[in-house]
């Protein structure tokens, strides 16, 4: 039992003349406090994504010349790669903003409507945040893929000795893989967030109980 419900569980049992009594104001300031601490975590975890993922891209471009190869073989020697990158880290450094936004003003915050508004917010951010990940890497793959098949001299030489049979299973197993990643992502993602997620919307839950 988390300390919520055991603030909850002695409220309730609390007659009105004990020394100690804990009003719906208590139960507000626990919620308010875990609450904030929970974005707060979010933004850390954000965070640290960011610098995971651009270490996962500057490291391989600065000592791997084979990774560096792979890359302009497949979006050429042009600024695609560039810009795609450039992208990527402006929306997950917008995540990060958004975040960060919200805990502050979650922290300061002394109305439980306006929580709750902005817990509806933080969730929503979570939510979108995760679907343009899913979306983006969905994308990439199938757009690595286009650029091998059609680039790739080794992988082309191979394809043309295939029958229709082969061909089939060769774009089944790649549509195959691709869901296959994308669940991977999806997953962990529902570890790594879902379960704060879950913990905030259970402290919507009770402010929703606090203001009937």
């Amino acid at each position: 039992m988390d300390e919520l419900e055991l603030l909850k569980s002695h409220w309730q049992k609390e007659t009105s003349t004990a020394k100690h009594s804990f009003n719906s104001n208590d139960i507000y300031q626990m919620l308010h406090k875990k609450s904030s601490n929970i974005v707060k975590t979010l933004f850390y975890i954000s965070v640290a994504e960011l610098v995971l993922w651009i270490a996962l891209n500057i490291i391989p471009l600065l000592f791997s010349d084979s990774y560096n190869e792979a890359v302009k073989k497949v979006y050429g020697e042009g600024y695609l790669s560039e810009i795609a990158t450039g992208v990527s880290y402006a929306i997950i450094l917008l995540f990060v903003v958004l975040l960060y936004k919200s805990y502050k003003s979650i922290s300061t915050l002394d109305n439980a409507k306006k929580l709750m508004e902005k817990i509806l917010k933080t969730r929503r951010i979570v939510r979108y945040y995760v679907l343009y990940n899913l979306i983006v890497i969905g994308i990439s793959i199938v757009f690595g893929f286009y650029f091998a098949i059609n680039h790739d001299a080794v992988l082309i030489e191979n394809m043309s000795h295939y029958s229709s049979a082969q061909m089939t299973g060769f774009y089944t197993g790649l549509v195959i893989s691709t869901i296959i990643v994308i669940g991977v992502i999806w997953l962990f993602y529902k570890l790594l967030y879902g379960l704060l997620l879950k913990r905030l919307n259970r402290n919507y839950k009770e402010l929703k109980r606090l203001e009937v």
